[in-house]
């Protein structure tokens, strides 16, 4: 095992984080302009009760003013067979036109075929060096069964299902 000093060899810090596998999501608002999503693995559940989840958007994201203010919005877990999906955002906030989704009652955008979704109210946020750690209320959610999308190490790992 290498020992790596992060404070100085942030490449190999980056490096040593992308050995955890991580679930893939889209977080997806409504804006001045229309819907926007972004691609993201940094989501985790906080809490059961209230029912709280977190992500966090970089600071050096051209999307970041947009999510930093979003009072509502919606995270989906992407499924093994939305690769594309994934791509697509992490491209460009409205890839929405090669997507199948809805509005839901609250204006945000809602992606169809997902694992599971869960729409938000933004109850906190808290600033973590490059990035903002946003804290939502879990309000409505749903699921499916199916096996993950997840990335490691740089590339898109599956399960044998």
């Amino acid at each position: 095992m290498e020992l790596i000093d992060p404070k100085s060899d942030s490449r190999a810090f980056r490096a040593a984080l992308g050995s955890f596998a991580t679930g893939v999501t889209v977080v997806t608002a409504a804006g001045p302009d229309g819907p926007f999503g972004i691609t993201a693995n940094s989501f985790a559940s906080v809490s059961l009760d209230p029912p709280l989840v977190l992500w966090s958007p970089a600071k050096d994201s051209r999307r970041y003013e947009l999510f930093s203010t979003a009072e509502t919005y919606a995270i989906h877990v992407l499924g093994g067979h939305q690769q594309k999906v994934c791509d697509a955002f992490t491209q460009s906030a409205d890839a929405f036109d090669d997507v199948d989704w809805e509005e839901s009652a609250d204006g945000v955008p809602l992606i169809h075929g997902c694992l599971a979704v869960f729409e938000c109210r933004r109850v906190a946020a808290h600033d973590a060096g490059d990035h903002l750690i946003i804290v939502g209320q879990v309000e409505r959610a749903a699921r499916r069964d199916g096996l993950p999308l997840l990335f490691q190490g740089g590339r898109f790992v599956s399960f044998k299902g």
